[in-house]
């Protein structure tokens, strides 16, 4: 979720946080400026620009800039170019910092020193965050920050940003005129080479002379990753953590998701006993209750998708999800670092497309992109409960198996096999397609903090809700109005909808889907769901409403469905929604980040396309089977 946006002043001293990834550098962000910031795009590219305000022991105003991670002052990707370019003061529309803050992961020093060293030469006033120093501490690694102030050449401060500790003395610290004039002159920019080689022998100096040179000592991480990251039982965990994850969003949600569905129906029944029978009843019960119910039910779902996830992220196994994945990204012309993209869809293919940015190589990012939104994303999830809902049994399989959580799986591989397809199909066809070494940190495993994963629930929960009161209400009553007008001629047979503008807008998309065996209510939800894949649930509750019986209208969408489907065409939508591109956001990322409508023009033909044929092989199969 992005942070509040606020008003701030264009003008004043600038801090710039600086550092590796995974240092801690966002966190003691978020401490030094609490709610006070605000998130924009750096002039000219796609990167994302966080600038906050945050006061100093002595009440001083001054403006932070949160820069993106890097390992080194020579970019390989669009994150640590932005970084480079504004220290240097290159950036366009942008200050140079008037003072850098180092964030050093104290776990870690040899790595992260040499940022500082870096930093240091482009002759800017310097201090230094040492973070993370209690998990230094419980590793045996104890750092004097005096020495290593001395050995550096700039002011150190303890910190542990999660906890807040050291921020005090940091703003203290910034009160100091002299920090603020400490800089030295720019150094001359040198051959990459020798300068990693120098700061290579004045690292080695540094931790000699503070007693860290010698080699660490095994941590318990270490020894899980002898199993986990083994190359045969490894995948095979991998395996079973999805597996578990996909049949607890059934076993769980149902529940939670009997008691939306019972709210509801209590709801619709009391607004349709107090309201008379015409067009207000029609938008209450019809409209309202029925289109923003028929998705408020699939919460508990995505609630538990998203728990799960958040504990894999907090203990540290995602990043090793990516090392295990490395050799399969390798067959189709990608390398692990497009996983953690990738995983990201599964919540949602726009930020999945912006954290495409840390890719180094151009052609592996342009591809990740073009395969994000076959991720299945959360929004594809309401669709998939109410079909296998609706037409996949509660069958407990052999060794205690759901088969419905079954089913979600394998549409969940549907999708990440239609995206590794796509991607071996680029290799093939596209220049650049060569298997990279993959290089990425792996933190260390610990328990999930339950603040951080109960606050992420709530924002996603909020999100969620969000959309439901926002665009999903908005395009639900838009549809109501144009399914209920211009009304039902006097006389004439069948429901009022058949007559409306939304009812001939769905028989004539029914001749273009009628070869896939949708039905014009199929085909007419399809429409607002462009807008996002959850709507075209409110669109059927909707349409369903409308055009059934007095009897039938008071039915869940579910049992409804089932009732007027039959198993082929239950099969094709679910086909269909794996591939097609039903969200405009998205491809409007793509635009954004691609710079042009030439990749989301070429997004969004071949996903129609893929989801057509898809659509019309499990129709057409699905038919035989049954007919035969």
């Amino acid at each position: 979720m992005r942070e509040a946006i606020i008003h701030l002043h264009p003008s004043g001293p600038l801090l710039a946080l600086v550092g590796n990834p995974n240092c801690g550098k966002t966190a003691l962000f978020n401490r030094l400026t609490g709610s006070q910031q605000k998130v924009a795009n750096y002039a000219g590219v796609t990167v994302e620009r966080k600038e906050g305000r945050l006061r100093s022991a002595a009440g001083k105003t001054l403006r932070l800039l949160d820069l993106p991670g890097t390992y080194s002052l020579h970019p390989r990707s669009p994150d640590e170019r932005v970084t480079c370019d504004v220290l240097a003061g290159r950036a366009r529309g942008e200050k140079r910092p008037d003072l850098v803050i180092c964030v050093l992961d104290a776990t870690n020093l040899r790595r992260t020193l040499r940022l500082v060293l870096a930093v240091k030469r482009l002759g800017l006033p310097c201090v230094v965050a040492l973070n993370m120093t209690d998990l230094a501490d419980r590793r045996g690694i104890h750092i004097d920050a005096q020495a290593l102030s001395k050995a550096i050449g700039v002011p150190v401060i303890r910190t542990v940003a999660t906890q807040g500790i050291g921020v005090d003395e940091l703003k203290l610290l910034l009160d100091q005129s002299a920090v603020w004039s400490a800089g030295i002159n720019a150094v001359p920019e040198l051959n990459s080479a020798i300068e990693q080689a120098a700061d290579h022998e004045q690292v080695r100096k540094i931790l000699q002379a503070l007693d860290l040179d010698r080699a660490l000592p095994h941590l318990p991480s270490d020894r899980i990753d002898r199993v986990l990251l083994h190359q045969v039982v490894g995948p095979l965990i991998l395996l079973a953590v999805l597996f578990f994850l996909f049949q607890a969003v059934f076993s769980w949600a149902e529940g939670p998701m009997n008691l939306i569905e019972a709210a509801m129906g209590w709801l619709g029944q009391q607004a349709g006993a107090h309201l008379a029978e015409g067009w207000l009843h029609s938008l209450i019960v019809d409209g309202l209750i029925a289109g923003v119910g028929g998705v408020l039910v699939f919460l508990p779902q995505i609630l538990i998708l998203f728990f799960f996830i958040l504990v894999l992220e907090e203990s540290g196994y995602l990043p090793r999800a990516a090392f295990l994945l490395d050799r399969l990204m390798g067959s189709v012309g990608l390398s692990g670092r497009s996983f953690i993209p990738l995983l990201s869809s599964f919540a949602c293919a726009i930020p999945g497309i912006m954290a495409t940015r840390s890719i180094a190589n151009p052609r592996d990012r342009l591809v990740t992109i073009m395969i994000a939104p076959l991720m299945t994303c959360s929004a594809r999830l309401p669709v998939y409960a109410l079909l296998i809902g609706a037409f996949i049994p509660q069958q407990t399989l052999l060794g205690g198996l759901e088969l419905q959580g079954l089913v979600l799986l394998g549409l969940y591989l549907a999708g990440i096999g239609g995206a590794m397809a796509v991607a071996w199909v680029l290799k093939r066809f596209t220049s650049g397609a060569q298997v990279r070494p993959l290089m990425m940190e792996l933190p260390s495993y610990h328990w999930p903090n339950p603040r951080n994963v109960l606050i992420g629930l709530w924002q996603r929960a909020a999100i969620f809700i969000k959309r439901v009161g926002g665009i999903i209400l908005t395009l639900t009553l838009l549809l109501w109005a144009l399914s209920s007008f211009p009304g039902k001629p006097e006389g004439a047979p069948g429901a009022a909808i058949e007559y409306s503008v939304a009812g001939m807008l769905g028989r004539g998309l029914a001749h273009v889907f009628e070869p896939i065996g949708f039905n014009w209510q199929i085909s007419l939800a399809l429409v607002p769901g462009l807008a996002a894949r959850e709507i075209a649930i409110s669109a059927l509750g909707t349409v369903y409403a409308l055009s059934a019986s007095a009897e039938d209208a008071a039915q869940a969408l579910t049992p409804l469905i089932a009732q007027s489907w039959s198993l082929p065409t239950a099969l094709s939508l679910l086909a269909w929604f794996v591939f097609a591109p039903q969200c405009l956001a998205t491809l409007a990322a793509v635009r954004r980040e691609t710079g042009g409508l030439r990749m989301p023009l070429i997004m969004a033909g071949y996903l129609f396309g893929l989801a057509y044929l898809a659509s019309f092989i499990t129709f057409r199969v699905s038919s035989w089977l049954l007919a035969g």
